[in-house]
């Protein structure tokens, strides 16, 4: 499997984990003001995936346009 061809299967792995996260943040949102405290925690969470979608995403542009 080619270099680009590893990085679509991982980004079609991470868009579906970036799906689940952004529900879990919509979840907890709208539980809000109960375990307020865990805002962080959730977010950093969400942060993380969303930031990996991107900078996988950014890899395979530059191997595609190289």
């Amino acid at each position: 499997m080619s270099d680009v061809e590893q990085i679509k299967a991982e980004i079609k792995r991470l868009s579906a984990r970036a799906t689940a996260a952004k529900m879990e943040l919509h979840d907890f949102s709208e539980e809000l003001p109960k375990d307020w405290d865990k805002i962080p925690e959730v977010a950093a969470r969400v942060h993380a995936v969303f930031a990996d979608l991107a900078a996988r995403r950014a890899e395979l542009k530059r191997l595609e346009t190289t």
